[in-house]
């Protein structure tokens, strides 16, 4: 492989891939149920397809299975693509190359922090209400204004990608050629060898989450708080105002 192109981690690129097809799925989904139900903003005379509220709830549950891990990975591993110390000083630069980067960077902790409104919103709301014309409910107004954000975060993240890394960039996520020592056939033996390894690994984790910008790691308190949240507030609160 040539070391001198853009190279993205498979595991990266796998979070990543099947995230992102969750997300514009549930996106798609989410305005077909919209299209179907609400109508209230304006709608698109498309055909109505029965099961969407179901297709689009399955898709959610997916997105938020996977999210944890995804989260996880970009506020370590991939911390460098999210928002920096000195990102908001660096947008006052515009249209330097640092001001994109700082944009994308921007953009990409935004997605987070939207889709964790997604998810939570989603959860607590109930499947009746749109069905009975219920529309005027707290949660699902976040559901509608985290719908919202995810499409522009998601437009701005696919626009960034390619004014920052061009082609190659985007070649190099979509690629599934991946370097000796990142292959598959290695994951287990790193898996194992950090378990067994666990408590110093443990403490290092605790000491980068520290020495990490404060912002980042109020973001990722939040973020990772959030989808423990959409996990378990549905457990006690069947949805409401």
């Amino acid at each position: 492989m040539n070391r001198s192109a853009p190279y993205q981690p498979l595991i990266l690129r796998i979070l990543h891939g099947v995230s992102g097809i969750l997300a514009i799925g549930a996106i798609i989904s989410g305005f077909l149920v919209y299209n179907t139900f609400d109508k209230r903003f304006g709608q698109i005379p498309i055909p109505k397809i029965n099961p969407i509220q179901d297709i689009h709830g399955t898709l959610g549950l997916f997105f938020l299975i996977l999210l944890p891990f995804f989260a996880f990975y970009s506020f370590h591993a991939g911390k460098r693509r999210l928002i920096q110390p000195d990102s908001i000083q660096k947008l006052t630069q515009f249209g330097t190359p640092i001001w994109w980067i700082s944009l994308q960077r921007l953009v990409n902790t935004e997605m987070l922090i939207a889709a964790v409104l997604a998810v939570i919103s989603g959860r607590m709301m109930k499947e009746e209400w749109l069905p009975t014309g219920e529309l005027d409910h707290i949660w699902y107004y976040a559901h509608l204004i985290a719908w919202m954000i995810m499409i522009c975060c998601v437009a701005v993240h696919v626009l960034m990608s390619a004014k920052v890394g061009g082609v190659p960039l985007l070649l190099s996520i979509l690629s599934w050629k991946f370097r000796p020592e990142d292959s598959p056939v290695n994951w287990y033996s790193h898996l194992r060898g950090w378990l067994s390894n666990f408590p110093n690994n443990f403490q290092g984790e605790i000491n980068q989450f520290r020495a990490s910008n404060s912002l980042l790691k109020m973001i990722e308190v939040i973020v990772l708080g959030g989808i423990m949240a959409a996990f378990v507030l549905p457990l006690f609160f069947s949805g409401g105002e």
